[in-house]
């Protein structure tokens, strides 16, 4: 009788570590299987794509290790291989020389899908030329042009006003809150006509909006290295069920806002009323409505604030943090500012007297603040990883084969710290390695891959850097910034832009007295 109980109970144990280890062995079948592992013509293998999980919190820093050992490796996933890569030559390779024949891939597309549907970031073929043939038309229009560079000098008499409150007060406060607010006001205002007067604080729903985009980001990206996110996503749960209830709000955000816009519109026709890029896109879509449906234009206006807002608020982050780190380059930075801007202002000059003064020819003037942005984004990349996926079998130019389906991933982040690209300095905070003669020199984009590159190469990086200029400029020539802790150790927040992890708490002193508009 306690035979056929210890047989029973031994059956039942067996069955159940059976129906456990079962599956976990027919995933890593399916994960090695067919991979050509130890084939030469194929990048090494350095893990699976489950190893990031491990790393996750600080995975740009493992790829960077694994970048150190083997410019172009492999991590093994399920049904390809997903290759990562750090040399320029492989860059070119897939974003230009061979640019027909990789595509964003369908499961970037679908773990995507839900946060940025058919817009410009997501799609390919035709919708993307599409948008991009209307995006390109638009950043070249002047009327955008001046009416973007009135928006950034409001913002930074805004921002600077700000923190002339706090400085006063002698607060501890967050730069990265601020420049997250004042980045989204101006994107919302060049982009879709609207005043969110987030610094003024006076708009919870506003600030509820960032919290859901910058959540939904992080979540999102998760989904890479989730296993599960499918199967949750089916049941509505753990993070799906929060990715969901937050882009759920953000989507009512916009459609409210697609449809107060094309009601403005309406109402008005004047031009004025179009210089917004919502307003130029509400045009377009009276020609073909069935396509560019409010879905469609919902997609568009977040892939828009994913660059506009988090690529200036997080570089410029980013920026103030190694000023605050090497405070010898930030008295330089206001040196140059005064040098350029001459004998203009006075020292009581009023912020809007200052703002009005940063005009095109100043901008383009200063050459040591341009190449300290540049040494930012070198490092601190804002997007810190990209990349494509083959739609064909290919060699890339270092020799290793791609099969068709395989992701080729290119490291921005990892890149900005590899010696054979930069030498031997290449971890220092170097603004100088731009100048030649105090003039700012650009590098390759298949170098310097901040800003992208190729036929998709980013068509916002010159409103990019005028917005970081006017912001900086102002904020630096009225104060000077100090981190709260030197001792904290500042990291960033895995997601698909390089954001600050837990904000950037500084002190601000002023340098001269403010004078109210």
């Amino acid at each position: 009788m306690e035979m056929d109980i210890l047989y029973t109970i031994f059956t039942c144990v067996a069955i159940l570590l059976f129906i456990c280890v079962a599956p976990i062995l027919v995933l890593i079948v399916r994960i090695y299987i067919g991979k050509s592992i130890r084939n030469p013509k194929y990048a090494p293998v350095v893990g699976t794509v489950f190893h990031q999980l491990f790393y996750f919190k600080t995975l740009y820093d493992y790829q960077t290790e694994v970048a150190k050992k083997t410019p172009t490796s492999r991590l093994l996933s399920l049904e390809q291989s997903e290759i990562y890569t750090t040399d320029s030559r492989n860059i070119e390779h897939i974003l230009k020389t061979n640019f027909g024949k990789y595509s964003k891939g369908k499961q970037n597309q679908e773990v995507i899908d839900d946060l940025f549907g058919k817009g410009i970031f997501a799609v390919d073929g035709e919708k993307w030329k599409q948008q991009r043939k209307l995006a390109s038309f638009e950043f070249s229009a002047r009327v955008l042009r001046d009416f973007s560079c009135t928006v950034f000098r409001k913002g930074a008499a805004k921002l600077v006003g700000k923190v002339f409150e706090l400085s006063v007060a002698n607060h501890v406060f967050d730069m990265q809150e601020l420049l997250m607010g004042c980045s989204l006001d101006s994107i919302f205002k060049v982009g879709f006509g609207v005043d969110l007067n987030c610094l003024d604080g006076s708009s919870g729903d506003d600030n509820e909006f960032i919290k859901a985009f910058d959540d939904s980001n992080a979540l999102t990206y998760w989904r890479y290295v989730d296993p599960f996110w499918k199967l949750k996503r089916y049941f509505n749960i753990g993070s799906e069920f929060l990715l969901k209830k937050n882009i759920k709000f953000i989507g009512e955000f916009v459609d409210e806002l697609i449809r107060t816009r094309r009601k403005h519109l309406e109402m008005k026709q004047d031009s004025m009323d179009k210089e917004d890029i919502l307003s130029r896109f509400l045009v377009e879509s009276k020609k073909d409505p069935e396509k560019m449906t409010d879905q469609y234009l919902r997609d568009i206006i977040l892939n828009f604030m994913l660059a506009g807002k988090d690529s200036t608020a997080n570089t410029l982050s980013w920026f103030f943090y190694v000023l605050c780190k090497n405070p010898l380059i930030q008295v330089k930075i206001v040196q140059e500012i005064r040098e350029v801007i001459g004998n203009n202002m006075k020292d009581n000059g009023s912020v809007d007297d200052f703002v009005t003064s940063i005009t095109e020819e100043v901008l383009e003037k200063m050459h040591y603040l341009h190449a300290t942005l540049t040494e930012t984004l070198r490092l601190y990349p804002a997007v810190p990883l990209d990349g494509r996926c083959a739609d064909t079998d290919d060699v890339l130019p270092d020799g290793f084969h791609i099969r068709k389906g395989d992701g080729v991933s290119y490291m921005a982040y990892a890149m900005g710290r590899m010696t054979y690209i930069w030498g031997n300095d290449a971890e220092d905070f170097r603004p100088d390695r731009w100048l030649k003669d105090g003039i700012f020199q650009p590098e390759s984009p298949f170098k310097f891959i901040a800003f992208h590159a190729g036929p998709r190469i980013c068509l916002g990086k010159d409103f990019a850097y005028r917005q970081m200029k006017i912001l900086s400029m102002a904020l630096l020539y009225f104060f000077r910034f100090k981190l709260s802790d030197d001792t904290r150790e500042v990291t960033y927040r895995t997601m698909f832009t390089l954001q600050i992890k837990e904000g950037l708490q500084v002190h601000a002193v002023p340098r001269r007295g403010l004078v109210e508009a």
